[in-house]
């Protein structure tokens, strides 16, 4: 089992390094929901997160996307976004096209059973998570929301200039 990040903050008496204690706590989360998450799509899908999020963002676009805005949007360098979708492709899960011929364009859509079996695979990775905070009170998960939103409005108010998305 992978050490918690927390552990850095253990010593920390209480009060101290909050926003520090914040971040690891959010991060060592957000890790330890994302290994799980990996774990179970690779067991019950053959499939990897970031096939997952690729897929993810095909879903949302009828039209396709250019895989440069694949890229973007995932935030998976353009060659991995490359060899992403060849091996959708090769699983019939995606098509590429070049719009109007022009070759240095490439749109990737999903197909019939892309869709179908990402449709399978969100409605199954909805319940996951349910299922990993079954035990948090609804209300808590809405003030969470809320209130880590004002902890990314802060953040993002305090980014480095041109560093916003």
């Amino acid at each position: 089992m992978a050490v918690d990040l927390e552990i850095i903050v253990n010593d920390t008496q209480d009060g101290k390094k909050q926003e520090l204690r914040l971040w690891l706590r959010m991060l060592s989360t957000t890790k330890l929901i994302s290994q799980e998450i990996r774990r179970r799509l690779r067991n019950e899908f053959g499939a990897t997160l970031p096939q997952f999020d690729l897929m993810s963002q095909l879903y949302r676009e009828s039209d396709g996307l250019r895989l440069g805005e694949l890229s973007r949007r995932t935030m998976v360098t353009n060659g991995n976004i490359t060899g992403l979708v060849e091996r959708l492709e090769l699983d019939g899960l995606v098509v590429r096209e070049t719009p109007d011929g022009d070759r240095r364009v490439t749109v990737a859509k999903l197909t019939k059973k892309g869709s179908e079996t990402f449709a399978t695979m969100a409605d199954t990775h909805e319940g996951w998570l349910r299922d990993m905070m079954a035990d948090v009170d609804p209300d808590i998960i809405r003030e969470l929301l809320v209130n880590i939103g004002r902890v990314k409005t802060s953040a993002r108010n305090h980014l480095s200039a041109g560093e916003i998305d």
